[in-house]
């Protein structure tokens, strides 16, 4: 099984934290849709024949995309590639793109899960984002969501915001978990280089990122949510119990996914490719025919780097047998070894064959896995 995302670059605001690519415009916006049917065109045997099993639109902000773009889209992948009948369609959407009308368009077009941009309840914290919805547009669009029949819903919640103090944060786990919401995507505020809030940061102008809060709050998440029945299956994704996203555990497993779009990435088990990072050189390429990325054949320890990086992030943990068998021994040897320091000082734990964060290590889950790489 397989996946398929397609990255639509537009947004009414460019936020000042986001590093995604995306445009704050409709340049182009015409062009798009043809070329991203073109796309699915040229690859279409990218997935070897597998069937498909999740569709997921992210950008930038789908839910821009009118009724017939969706449709158009939608159809074109079911012209291209295999499609199981209970296939996961995720669309990324803003609070106030998600009037009554607009659900109704989106479920009529296949949409049957959708993850919408929160990231707080509080005024305050989303003036500091840049965020164009206010919280109570937050709240309003989940229950106009649940009632428009949506039962597969996930939203994203940003924590470490220099406005957001813990009693502000608990009312956001609360308020989350209060609205029956199946799934919760919870982050740290990243300062990413070349944003504008990065630059603020850096001017004076804005508050810096403290890791003493970021760490707090993402304690108060995982206690939170796991107290009121959420499982922690992977470190920024909570759900109830088998609300996962399909689409995003397809990537943290190693599956095949095909991206659509540009800067999309696409991934085969034995090579990783991006788009190009240009909507004008992106739509240039596909009037003539080709497929305009960069590719990466990756070496053996690349993969065993991933698979420990992507593992060790979920509740399913590392397993050892896996890395004898798709790696071999000497790489078992090595992991175990890098294993040995993190199992004495509490950050892991060996169950059987299965190496897991714990509880103390989850924060710490880049820094853990980075010292099990191997360089070529």
């Amino acid at each position: 099984m397989s996946g398929i995302y397609l990255h639509i670059p537009y947004c009414r605001h460019k936020c000042n934290y986001c590093n995604f690519y995306s445009l704050a415009s409709n340049k182009y916006r015409e062009e798009l849709l043809p070329a991203l049917r073109k796309e699915m065109a040229l690859q279409q045997y990218y997935l070897e024949g597998e069937q498909v099993e999740t569709i997921y639109f992210g950008g930038g902000t789908p839910s821009l995309l009118k009724h017939d773009e969706l449709e158009s889209l939608i159809a074109g992948i079911h012209k291209y590639f295999s499609i199981t009948a209970s296939a996961e369609v995720t669309l990324e959407a803003n609070p106030d793109d998600l009037n009554f009308s607009k659900l109704k368009e989106l479920k009529k077009a296949g949409v049957n899960r959708l993850s919408i941009g929160v990231q707080s309840f509080i005024d305050k914290d989303l003036r500091f984002l840049e965020r164009r919805h206010s919280g109570s547009q937050a709240r309003d669009c989940i229950t106009r969501a649940q009632d428009a029949g949506f039962s597969n819903l996930s939203i994203d919640l940003i924590y470490g915001i220099p406005t957001l103090e813990s009693k502000g944060w608990e009312s956001n786990l609360q308020l989350a978990t209060e609205s029956g919401i199946p799934h919760i995507s919870a982050y740290a505020l990243t300062v990413e280089e070349k944003t504008p809030l990065s630059l603020h940061i850096q001017q004076g102008k804005m508050p810096g990122i403290e890791d003493e809060k970021q760490l707090e709050h993402f304690n108060m998440l995982t206690a939170s949510l796991r107290e009121s029945g959420y499982e922690h299956y992977e470190i920024s994704n909570l759900c109830k119990p088998g609300m996962y996203s399909k689409h995003n555990t397809s990537y943290w497993q190693g599956k095949k996914y095909l991206g659509i779009g540009p800067s999309a990435h696409s991934y085969n088990g034995s090579s990783r490719q991006w788009n190009v990072a240009n909507l004008g050189l992106y739509i240039s390429a596909m009037n003539k025919g080709e497929v305009p990325f960069e590719k990466e054949i990756l070496t053996t320890a690349q993969r065993y780097n991933e698979y420990v990086m992507t593992s060790l992030r979920t509740m399913w943990g590392c397993d050892l047998d896996l890395i004898r068998a798709k790696f071999g021994a000497g790489f078992l040897a090595q992991a175990l070894s890098d294993a040995r320091q993190f199992l004495e000082n509490g950050m892991l734990v060996q169950r059987a064959q299965v190496l897991h964060l714990t509880d103390k290590g989850l924060f710490h889950a880049d820094g853990i896995a980075s010292a099990f790489f191997k360089v070529d």
